[in-house]
Order: structure tokens, then sequence, then C-alpha cells
């Protein structure tokens, strides 16, 4: 059937609601068509929600192993959100009959399973060529044991980021065997992985990955789909817990109105006895002596300090630091700035200099010359009072 032309099987299919199961067996198992929160024809599916977690997973973990990636090779390396579908083997080797870096990773702690990393070949030629200290613009044709090497190391980084990004979406501890690495060529070799059987269902995760203008091509994610829903239980347990709604706190008790604000309360009449469950009649007292409070002044000699201990910290190394002056620059000054340039200070000649300890201004002094070294004679130490507000 060509891409442009639907069959009468088909046609009937689609006037029929999609009810005749002899018309559906012929969809390709890699674009299956399941209703919004409801599995698939095939027993393993995928329903949307559990798509659209993946994505996420995804998402966040290829993130995370870009930069990675991104590190070790030396140049920018992004990976787009990805596309999930539900796939076979039988039809990934059918529409992609070219040779692929199959990379297999075992999880050891914390998820039941392993996933298969698909890398194409001359992708991973370049790869190899800028782990081996190349500019990946002339690579191998054919990968040997060095380059496959490298190609594995750069994948094992990889991988542990995902881990490492699992580990924190799903708050468990995640982690990896090292990674198996194989050049297969899909369009002849009858065996991919031993992970899934070629016409089992499998979650197929695929990403757009790009190098600084080396690489522009399709890398892709192969999960079993009891690996796939056991992550995206975990993701979704992890969010419906962080979501949990905090209970509300109590109100606090309303404030009692003041006694001078309350209405004078009516004189009883004579001979009546008080309603059972009235309110009884609040005492205010009158003629009661007030006067304002009175405090001691406060003292504005310098404080005691006790210096018992002083001496464990009395070898404490300090940094002091003289500073002649400062300047402010524009960028383009400072481009501009080249041998013999004269930058010119905030003071002026014969001015006293700043000593800082720490970072922190303590005194003033001159620049003086001592043996044909430089130092600085002190003339002027800031009071304890500014120190303190040196140290705010």
């Amino acid at each position: 059937m060509s891409d442009d032309l639907i069959s009468q099987e088909e046609i009937d299919a689609l006037l029929n609601g999609g009810g005749d199961s002899t018309a559906t067996a012929d969809a390709p198992a890699d674009n299956p068509a399941p209703t919004a929160g409801s599995p698939s024809q095939e027993g393993d599916a995928l329903t949307d929600i559990e798509r659209d977690a993946l994505g996420e997973i995804g998402n966040i973990s290829m993130g995370s192993a870009a930069t990675t990636l991104s590190v070790l090779l030396g140049h920018k390396v992004s990976i787009t959100t990805p596309t999930v579908s539900v796939a076979t083997l039988s039809s990934i080797k059918d529409q992609y009959p070219m040779p692929y870096l199959i990379v297999e990773v075992g999880y050891t702690v914390g998820i039941d399973g392993n996933n298969v990393l698909a890398i194409q070949a001359q992708d991973a030629s370049i790869i190899a060529d800028l782990m081996m200290g190349g500019d990946g613009t002339n690579p191998t044709q054919e990968l040997n044991e060095i380059h496959m090497s490298a190609v594995g190391e750069s994948m094992n980084q990889m991988m542990g980021s995902v881990a490492t990004s699992l580990s924190t979406m799903f708050n468990k501890k995640i982690d990896i065997s090292p990674p198996k690495v194989n050049m297969i060529d899909l369009g002849s070799e009858d065996k991919v992985t031993e992970i899934v059987s070629a016409d089992d269902p499998i979650a197929k995760i695929s990403f757009r990955m790009e190098v600084d203008g080396l690489i522009d091509s399709e890398i892709m994610q192969i999960l079993p789909i009891p690996v796939a829903k056991e992550m995206v239980g975990y993701l979704l347990s992890n969010e419906a817990e962080e979501e949990e709604p905090m209970p509300a706190p109590m109100p606090a008790p309303a404030a009692p109105t003041p006694a001078a604000a309350a209405p004078p309360p009516a004189a009883p009449m004579a001979g009546a006895a008080p309603a059972y469950g009235a309110p009884s009649t609040p005492h205010v007292a009158s003629n009661v002596p007030v006067q304002p409070a009175m405090f001691a002044p406060l003292s504005t000699a310098p404080v005691q300090v006790n210096d018992a201990n002083i001496g464990l910290i009395l070898d404490v190394p300090l940094q002091v630091t003289v500073e002649l002056g400062r300047t402010k620059k524009t960028i383009k000054d400072i481009l501009e700035l080249t041998n013999g340039s004269i930058v010119e200070l905030d003071k002026l000649a014969g001015e006293p200099v700043d000593i800082m300890v720490n970072g922190k201004f303590l005194a003033k002094g001159e620049v003086v010359v001592i043996d044909e070294n430089f130092g600085v004679r002190i003339t002027d130490i800031v009071s304890p009072v500014e120190r303190a507000q040196q140290l705010q």
C-alpha cells in the first residue's frame, strides 16, 4: 500500500468506528492509537498518561546526560524533547536498516530490568573521534577496539547521569551496571538485544541529538514495557506524595472585645432572676492608679570583653591587604588596556593608603621603603565602634 492511498478494508474500518478486528490487525505496531487513559490493542501497551510520564522522564534525564556529554566532548550537546511510541524490534529493524551502536545498560539497584540506547554508527564515530582528541570532522569509518572503548566510556558517563536524574525524580537510589556496547547492522543482523524478543511490544523514546554542527540525528531509548511501567509508577507516586495537601492550620481565636468598648449592661429589674445561660456582667475596675514605665538609662561605655580564651585563636592567619586606590572602568576600557597603559586611581599622590584585614577596613598608612622592600607605616587605626560597623 502506498503512502497516499488507503485500502477498502481500512475505509470500512473507519466507517465502522474501528470495531472490525481484522482491519486494525494490519495497523503498524509503531503507531498505536489508544484512546485517552486506556491501553492500546496490544496487551502490554501504554496509556496516554504513561506515554506523557515517560516523555517527562526522558526529557529530564536526557537533559542531564546532554550536559555530561558536553563536558566530555568539549562541544555543546543538545537533546530535544522526546517522542514516545510503542513498537517492536522487528518494526524498528524495518524502519532503520542501517548500522547502529547498541548500548545495553542494566539497572542493579532501584529498577528491575534493562534498557537499550541506540545511536547511529556514523554519530558514534564522531563521538569516538572527539573523545580521542580529534575535532570530529574526519572520523574513522570503522570503529576499532580503542574507539569502541572511548564510546563506551562516554556512554557510561552519560547513562550514569541518567541514573542520577532518575534517583532524584523517583526519590530512591538508582544504580546501573557498566554498559555493553556492540555495533549491530539492523538491516542484516537478526539479533539486536536479549532483553526482549523481536515481536514483544517495547517503549521507543526517540530524541533528536545535536552536537555543535557535527551531529544532527536521532537516537533511541528502548525500554521493555514492564520497565517502562515501573518507571511511570515511581514518578506518579512520587508526584502524588509531593502534591498531598498539608492540613489546614487551626483558626486563631477571635480577640476579646475590650471592656471599654462594650455597652454598659442594663440594670436588672427588681425581683427578676438572671436568665439561665445569660452572660455574667463583666467587672470593670475603676480609679486604678496608672503611671508610665520607668527604665534605667542605657550606658554608652564600651562593654568589657572576656579575653580569657583569646589565646586559642591567636595563631589564626589573617590576610592583610594594602589598597592604593580604586577606579571604575567600562568593559570597552578594560579591553583597550595594553602594556604601558595608565590606570588613574581615586586617591591623590601621597594620600594615606587603606589597610584591609580579610577584606575589612582596619587602618590607614603611608608607603615606605625598607631595605629595598615596600612597607606600610600605620598612621591611623579605626575605632572599635567603626570596626564593629565594618563587621555588620
